[in-house]
Formats: structure tokens, sequence, C-alpha cells
């Protein structure tokens, strides 16, 4: 007996339902891309290793899936590098691509190849998968979808207003209210690392000050004193674990804090810009919040830092998160182009919606009217029929074959096909046939050269 097929873990195989509710997401996200002024791009699914690498902290480099090099790849590996089995000094030389980690990294390369063929500022969205090699479980996959946009060669703050607009706008239209989108910035948290005497740790201390929500503020302290940062630097920075009160309140606080930090002082007022303008502008569901503890872990972002969460209630991380990062493309040899992005995750945000009861239940209609079939001239002037109900947008098919018609009728409940069309031998006789509304039992008889009346009335 052959053995029954599995999936990787941290991947799905999506159902004709699942598809249509991500597609609704989809096309919601990219229309408003698209009146925001964003430009659609594509970047291939890996990338050269040495592109990914060093881009997002050890722990990201981590979770960076290697594509082995093709042919015999181990005869390549001197014997000394075999069998010392480190794997640091043996990657290299058996894999030189990689898949990619997110949609950014490769956006700034992008942005560096194609420089002469971009009008600055560039707005650009991207809607593709990303692979991490994270431990999976809810709302955490190892294949998934990331939207992004973002805008290069430009630090105007009103990119940042702009991108709060756009969170706002598509979680309005998606109909999910109550979310929250976290702001933060760099600046700040370099700020408060020299204030408190860590200034050369960092990256060490963002990191640990990320993972307040998941390992609470003791696991913080502790993983800060592991990476040596000292018992008196943290409790110099207990005041960003009490940090509470209204945007503007926490903003004075920050204030204080940085006065004797130049960096530190610029981070709050770039904040202080945003939350002003905000709040002139309005947002129609979303909240704006101040979150001294989001550090977003990685490592290219160098201003303000935006990350979303679900509504109240519902138990699931970010569903959205960017930043400001000022010289990505520097990396890749492009100096002095700023830029800023933010993503949606589209998996997270696809099961709040489940969740939340918010899908449309139109989604669940795959075709508008099936007709049955009777027999081979019938089936043909069915199909002429569903001919002229495609031309006017409607989905509508022929049953493939002359089986019994109560197996005909139950394919049709199981597909949810609100008309069910009857054309048998005595209606192809007299020109017509007839529709039968599936929900009320209810059925009409229309004419065959006047196919436009049952359009009308559908």
């Amino acid at each position: 007996m052959a053995q029954k097929p599995s999936i990787p873990k941290g991947t799905r195989d999506f159902t004709p339902h699942e598809i249509s509710k991500r597609n609704y997401i989809f096309d919601i996200v990219k229309t408003h891309f698209q009146n925001f002024g964003y430009q659609p791009i594509e970047t291939p699914s890996f990338e050269n290793s040495d592109t990914l690498l060093g881009k997002y902290g050890e722990e990201g480099d981590r979770l960076i899936f290697k594509i082995l090099n093709s042919g015999d790849f181990i005869s390549k590996v001197d014997d000394v590098t075999y069998s010392s089995k480190n794997s640091s000094s043996l990657a290299p030389k058996i894999t030189e691509k990689a898949l990619r980690y997110d949609l950014t990294v490769p956006f700034a390369r992008y942005v560096v190849m194609h420089q002469n063929e971009i009008d600055f500022p560039f707005k650009r969205y991207q809607i593709q998968p990303v692979w991490r090699a994270d431990r999976p479980q809810k709302g955490r996959f190892r294949e998934f979808y990331q939207c992004d946009a973002d805008v290069v060669g430009s630090d105007s703050l009103l990119q940042e207003v702009e991108l709060v607009q756009l969170y706002d706008t598509v979680f309005t239209a998606l109909q999910l209210t109550g979310v929250t989108i976290k702001l933060n910035n760099r600046k700040i948290l370099a700020g408060i690392a020299e204030v408190i005497g860590a200034k050369d740790l960092l990256i060490d201390f963002t990191v640990a000050l990320d993972k307040l929500d998941k390992i609470g503020e003791e696991g913080v302290k502790k993983e800060m004193r592991e990476k040596g940062i000292s018992d008196t630097a943290i409790e110099k920075s207990a005041p960003l674990f009490t940090l509470k009160g209204s945007n503007t309140s926490q903003l004075d606080s920050l204030e204080t804090l940085l006065q004797n930090s130049e960096e530190g002082s610029k981070g709050v007022a770039e904040l202080r810009y945003i939350i002003e303008s905000i709040d002139e502008l309005g947002l129609q569901t979303a909240q704006l919040s101040i979150d001294v503890t989001l550090a977003r872990g990685l490592n290219y972002y160098t201003g303000a830092i935006f990350e979303v969460s679900a509504p109240d209630g519902v138990s699931m991380g970010s569903i959205g998160g960017g930043g400001r990062y000022d010289d990505l493309t520097g990396i890749f040899g492009l100096k002095n182009v700023s830029g800023v992005g933010i993503s949606f995750g589209l998996d997270r945000i696809y099961l709040v919606l489940e969740e939340l009861n918010l899908f449309p239940k139109s989604l669940e209609k795959s075709l508008d009217v099936l007709c049955l079939n009777f027999g081979e001239k019938e089936a043909l002037t069915s199909l002429k029929l569903t001919s002229e109900l495609r031309k006017s947008g409607i989905k509508a098919d022929v049953y493939p074959s002359n089986t019994k018609i109560q197996k005909q009728f139950k394919y049709a409940n199981n597909r949810k096909v609100p008309f069910v069309i009857l054309l048998g031998t005595e209606e192809l006789s007299n020109g017509a046939f007839v529709a039968k509304n599936m929900k009320t039992g209810e059925q009409k008889t229309y004419r065959l050269d006047a196919v436009g009346t049952f359009i009308s009335e559908l």
C-alpha cells in the first residue's frame, strides 16, 4: 500500500473556498495600494545568499532557507572543511542561493539594480510569498505571503503619516475595526541605550526589548543580562516598562528622559510630528498608540517603527509592521537613499477575519448558475446559454455528464449555486428554459431568445 503523501510542516494547501477569501484580502489591499499611488513590482523567489545574509541580524540569518548548489556539490568541499562538521564554514561551499526572508531587502537590491529606470521618490507595492525556517504555530508559517508598500528616495515624515493612513484605510475596508497601530522610533531606543550606558549593545538591547510581549519584563531583563548589559543599565531602563498614558504624555516623558541625547531627542520630535499630524487628519477606525518597547528586531530600521495588533479579544500576534530605513540600499552600493515601508500579514489577517466572521457571505458562492445536463442536444443548447450569461459577467457552467438529476442537484447544493437551469427535451422543443431558485424552490420559465429577462432578474 502506497504511503499517504504529506506536505512540509509550516506549509499549507488551499481549497477553492480559502483561495476566494485570500483573494478578497489581496484585492482590497491591492486596490488601496494603487489608490495611494504605489506601483507593482515582483522579484525572484530566491536570491544570492550574500544578498540576504547579514541583513536581518543573527536570529534572522538562522531562519533563512538555503538552497543547495546543483550537481555534485559535496565533491567541491575540501576534506578539512568537510570533516570539521562546522556548518558556518561548510555552508558557503555548498549553497550560494537562498529563499527570500522578506520583500524589503530584495526590494533594496532591486532599487540599486534598476536605479537608472526609476523615478524617485519611488512608491512600490509587492505581494509575494516569503519563507522562514521558523517553528510553526498558530499564525506563524514557514511559507506565507507578505503585502508590502514602500517609498524610497524621500526622507519626508509625510510618508510615515501616509502609511498610517494606508493601514487605517485597508483595515476599514476589511471591516476590521479596533485595530491598534503601534508606533516607536529606533532613534528613541538608541537614545535610551545611550543614556543608560549601553550604547555599544544597542542591537542586543533592542532584540531583547522586542520580546517583552512574549517573555515578559523579567524574561527581557534576564536576556539583557545574558547579553552583557549591566544591572545598572537595566535599572535605568525601568521607565520603559511602565510608561503609560496618552501619546502626548508619553512623548513629554520621553522628551525629559532623553534631553541629554541628541539622537533620542530627534526620535521624539519625529514621533511627535507623526502623532500630531494624524490627530489633525483623523483616522477612520484604527487607533494610533506609542509603544516604546517596540523594537521590531530587524537591524535595518533607523527611524519610525510600526506594528499592528489585532482587536482586543483576538488571540493573534502582529498583523502588520514596518519602519524607516535610512540607508538600506547602501549595503548594495547606493548611498543616501532613505526609505520607509509597511507590510500586511495576509495569513494572520485571514485568521482574524475568520475568527470574527468578517468575510462576506457572497464569497461562499462559486457559481451563479448551473445548467443541468439532460442529454447531448440539450447540453449543447445549455452551452450556448451559458456563453450568453458569461458575456454578462455571470458565473455559469454546465454539468458535464448526463447522470442522475438527483446527483446533479446535490452537486449544485454542495457548491451553493443559487440558480439551477433545467433545459430538457420539452424546454428545448419550446425554445425555453426553467430557472429554479435553490433557496426558495421557486421555478420560472424564460424564453431562450430573451435571456436578458433572466439576467435582469438575477
